[in-house]
């Protein structure tokens, strides 16, 4: 199939075709068809796979036809996102696949001046791209109108709800005409995504070209158990291999990036860290630093790296595993884009282990085991040691080999396991 098969008009065909693209994928192929017939859809797809253009391609279509009921210096079409950095994306994207129209639009978030953006929309932005922060700010003050939209886009609608945004998208919703058309996007669809898009959607179609809440399966995924204070050194032993360009990795605080970024760069490897305390523009220079490869590795909190989208980015490793397991997800799809190689490591300490086990029920697979490593876990070789088989007791109690006064003193191994509902002494009468 080719983008002309999806009746796309000349100038956007022509400005795919100076981007290099000549087939949609999946999620595109099956999308515009059903947004340019003007009905509401509710798609889910891994990230990675082509959802902007699956939302942006078939609204400047629908704009560009309609521009006789275009009013004037109205914002006809708004697409909400949870970062300022999926935000800035987006609109990049808008920008190369309306390059051919007259179509204006502006972008718009937190943490910097609004002068520029409101300086954009008095100027007449038939698209809005914005984080809802910002967004609702500007509304307050009676600087910007969502009254008009004709074509409303909820983009990673699962990650505004982790994020809390839900009372913001609903304040909106009240905010926006009745008569529109809406469009919900997310790489994952959990129940409550469902439920909320059932109250906001009408009559929807929907897509999924993959089972919810998948991984790609090109990625190469493993797993390293390690204690928690061994981390930083396991780390630097597998950024000693050469053949990792580039690395983003993940914690999930932002004081836990700084930290790692001061380890990596003691020991001379060149890093920056990206998370909601950088300036827009200190956030920026490190991703663009990052994508020119003059930074080695990019330190970065799960809603600081929402919306990177870096070609041939091969290794994702996660320095601290998510406690959502979705999130999980949306790392790992920053590597194997568009059928590129990628590879996703993951650290897990003994507090971590019932984040796996949440993240491989989702996945529906078990994430493999590397054992040949120079920091094991040790509470883990020691549940290993205890599970062994031994031979009948003699002696009195004594194992074969063992003094009788051998069973007497030895104390029970014990490890926790956060797992279980409460806390869990392994052991021959410790139990709690």
């Amino acid at each position: 199939m080719s983008f002309e098969s999806l009746h796309l008009i000349e100038p956007i065909l022509k400005a795919l075709k100076e981007e290099g693209y000549s087939n949609p994928t999946p999620i595109q192929a099956q999308s515009i068809p059903i947004v340019l017939r003007g009905t509401d859809l509710l798609g889910c797809a891994q990230t990675g796979t082509g959802k902007t253009a699956a939302f942006t391609l078939p609204i400047i279509q629908l704009l560009e036809e309609n521009k006789s009921f275009q009013k004037n210096k109205k914002v006809r079409a708004l697409i909400v996102t949870p970062t300022r950095e999926l935000a800035i994306q987006i609109g990049e994207s808008f920008r190369a696949y309306a390059r051919h129209t007259d179509l204006k639009y502006a972008v718009i978030f937190g943490g910097v001046g609004q002068s520029p953006q409101v300086s954009a929309i008095r100027s007449g932005a038939d698209v809005v791209i914005a984080t809802p922060g910002r967004l609702l700010d500007l509304m307050n003050q009676r600087l910007l109108s969502i009254a008009d939209v004709e074509y409303f886009v909820l983009d990673e609608a699962d990650r505004m709800l982790d994020m809390g945004f839900i009372h913001d998208v609903k304040k909106l919703l009240a905010a926006l005409p009745h008569k529109r058309q809406s469009l919900f996007f997310s790489a994952t669809m959990p129940p409550e995504i469902v439920k909320l898009s059932a109250s906001i959607l009408r009559n929807p179609a929907s897509v999924s070209v993959t089972p919810v809440s998948s991984t790609v399966e090109i990625i190469n995924q493993s797993v390293y158990f390690v204690d928690k204070g061994n981390k930083n050194d396991l780390l630097l032993d597998i950024l000693q291999d050469t053949a990792i360009k580039t690395a983003l990795v993940f914690t999930r605080t932002k004081h836990g990036a700084d930290k790692v970024v001061k380890v990596l760069l003691k020991a001379s490897i060149k890093a920056e860290a990206i998370h909601g305390n950088k300036s827009q523009n200190a956030r920026q220079s490190a991703l663009k630093n990052f994508k020119a490869q003059t930074t080695r590795v990019l330190v970065a909190t799960d809603i600081a790296a929402r919306g990177i989208d870096i070609d041939e980015l091969e290794y994702v490793i996660n320095f601290e595993l998510s406690n959502i397991a979705e999130t999980y997800v949306h790392r790992i799809g920053r590597t194997g884009r568009a059928g590129a190689k990628g590879a996703a490591i993951s650290f897990c300490d003994i507090e971590e282990k019932a984040y796996l086990k949440d993240i491989e029920k989702l996945i529906g697979k078990k994430i493999p085991v590397v054992e040949a490593h120079k920091y094991p876990m040790r509470v883990l070789h020691v549940e290993k040691a205890a599970k062994k088989p031994q031979g009948p007791p003699r002696n009195g109690g004594a194992r074969t080999g063992a003094p009788a006064s051998a069973s007497n003193e030895a104390k029970p191994a014990r490890s926790f396991d956060k797992a279980s509902a409460g806390r869990k002494w392994y052991g021959k009468k410790n139990t709690y």
